[in-house]
């Protein structure tokens, strides 16, 4: 309820914002409001910037804002210069700093008529980036650079306005549509199970009585390796005694060891025969690995059951007092480091398997990862049907980079080759209204025209495009909910800009 509430107040938020924005302007249209509409892109940034129309002798001022393309926040620091090139010769303007987050103000007058090419040139961080404007002519006549910047406008009268500055205080996001090869998409549910080797089930070596050796012992916790779980102890034993074994063997360590030494100083003084100090050397040689291997699980208390890895116990076979033989199993430690998917699909994809090449994976909170971001790969598709459930296996290894606990369901869409590209879009792109599917259009950066799309195959990120969209075209790709909440408010206004 809290998170419902927020976010209709971030919405009620943006739509006082647009009516105060739309008040600056004058329905009526005179010439001052006509701005050319300056857009550029490169891999990093992109420009949005209105002008005066160009005139010979005459400052234009020119409004531009830069976002960042990785996250599509505003350029907060760095040196912008604007160059309006005709043929060899130009002007420009350089600013140290933006205005506002985002904002660079620039003033330049043109000294040529003809045609001029509109240039941006940022230093960020040490890096330096280029942004190409486009070409826009420089008229003599101020009355007809105004009328001809007219016939620039875009004429898109149902265009939702969705400022950068709205854009720039959510998660929003504009994308170009795109061809990518997508075959066949398999949509099933799959079962996060442990890896070959990444569980290990810790068993009894001898017989005796269980002494769990922490209070904490419980499904969960984690454990480092060396660690002492719980004891195994044979008191009272007539047979199989692991205690007594091991006093035994420490015992006859001590003796061979202090025989060793006593021998090694006599053979010094050559009291002793060489013969004699070897049978010794060799009887508190075997004597000591024989007490090394016992000490290694077992102390006076009998069997000490210890970690073998740094993990998780995920489960403990026994409990304290409990009675137990030599292989019975005692507890279970998880690295869950790697883990596999398993998922089953229909028999009537049976001939689709073969041609798996990825596979996409959307978790319980609503992420949806792609197999190499998880660094996995497929494993195998089985050639048996499950006898219980009549499905066909597929298993999937991934990196458990993100958590996730054996026994957890997720989506999974395993994805087919195609030799044929289609046009896709990120789901997140998509609006859906009584079973039909719409996306924004970007006309320019602040300026969104929804249109109706048929959608094809999906494979959980992307979905094919049938028809209504062409490839390249820019959409928004995240927050259209908020450009669909932009439109039903009604607020329209395709002339508004900032420049005034």
């Amino acid at each position: 309820m809290k998170h419902s509430l927020l976010f209709i107040l971030v919405i009620i938020t943006f739509m006082a914002c647009r009516h105060d924005h739309a008040s600056h302007h004058d329905h009526d249209h005179d010439h001052d409001d006509v701005k050319l509409l300056i857009t550029g892109y490169n891999d990093n940034f992109e420009v949005f910037a209105e002008a005066d129309p160009f005139v010979q002798g005459k400052t234009s001022a020119i409004l531009a804002h830069f976002t960042h393309l990785e996250d599509f926040k505003p350029l907060q620091e760095g040196k912008v210069t604007l160059s309006i090139i005709s043929g060899t010769s130009g002007i420009r303007q350089t600013h140290d700093k933006p205005s506002k987050p985002g904002i660079y103000r620039f003033r330049l007058m043109p000294e040529t008529t003809g045609m001029a090419r509109i240039v941006f040139d940022i230093e960020h961080a040490g890096n330096s980036y280029r942004l190409e404007g486009g070409n826009f002519r420089v008229f003599a006549d101020e009355h007809e650079a105004i009328h001809a910047a007219e016939h620039l406008i875009p004429d898109h009268p149902a265009a939702v306005t969705f400022t950068k500055e709205q854009s720039w205080v959510v998660d929003f996001a504009t994308a170009q549509a795109f061809r990518e090869s997508l075959g066949i998409v398999i949509k099933t549910v799959g079962e996060i199970i442990p890896a070959r080797g990444d569980e290990i089930t810790l068993t009894a070596q001898t017989r005796g009585t269980i002494n769990l050796a922490n209070t904490s012992l419980y499904e969960g916790t984690q454990w480092r390796r060396g660690d002492v779980l719980l004891n195994i102890s044979g008191e009272g034993l007539a047979e199989g005694n692991a205690t007594q074994r091991y006093l035994e063997a420490r015992n006859n360590y001590e003796k061979t060891k202090a025989d060793f030494e006593r021998l090694s100083g006599l053979a010094d003084q050559q009291i002793v025969s060489q013969r004699a100090l070897l049978e010794a050397k060799n009887d508190f040689e075997n004597a000591r690995a024989i007490f090394e291997n016992l000490s290694r699980n077992f102390s006076e208390s009998g069997q000490q059951v210890k970690s073998p890895v740094n993990g998780f116990l995920t489960q403990l076979h026994v409990s304290e007092g409990q009675f137990v033989e030599p292989g019975q199993p005692l507890a279970t430690i998880a690295q869950n480091q790697n883990i596999v998917l398993k998922a089953e699909v229909q028999q009537r994809y049976a001939s689709l398997l073969p041609d798996l090449v990825s596979a996409n994976i959307k978790t319980p909170a609503g992420e949806t990862y792609t197999l190499e971001e998880l660094g996995g790969s497929i494993l195998s598709s089985a050639r048996n049907v499950n006898i219980q459930s009549h499905l066909l296996p597929v298993y999937l290894k991934i990196d458990n980079q993100h958590a996730w606990f054996t026994g957890s369901l997720v989506d999974v869409y395993l994805k087919s080759y195609s030799s044929e590209s289609r046009i896709v879009v990120p789901n997140t792109s998509l609006v859906e209204e009584q079973g039909n599917y719409f996306v924004f259009v970007q006309i320019h950066p602040e300026s969104f025209e929804k249109r109706e799309v048929k959608v094809g195959n999906t494979d959980g990120i992307h979905t094919e495009i049938l028809r209504g969209l062409t490839e390249n075209e820019r959409i928004v790709s995240r927050g259209a909910l908020l450009i669909k909440m932009a439109a039903v408010s009604g607020d329209i206004d395709p002339h508004s800009g900032h420049v005034h």
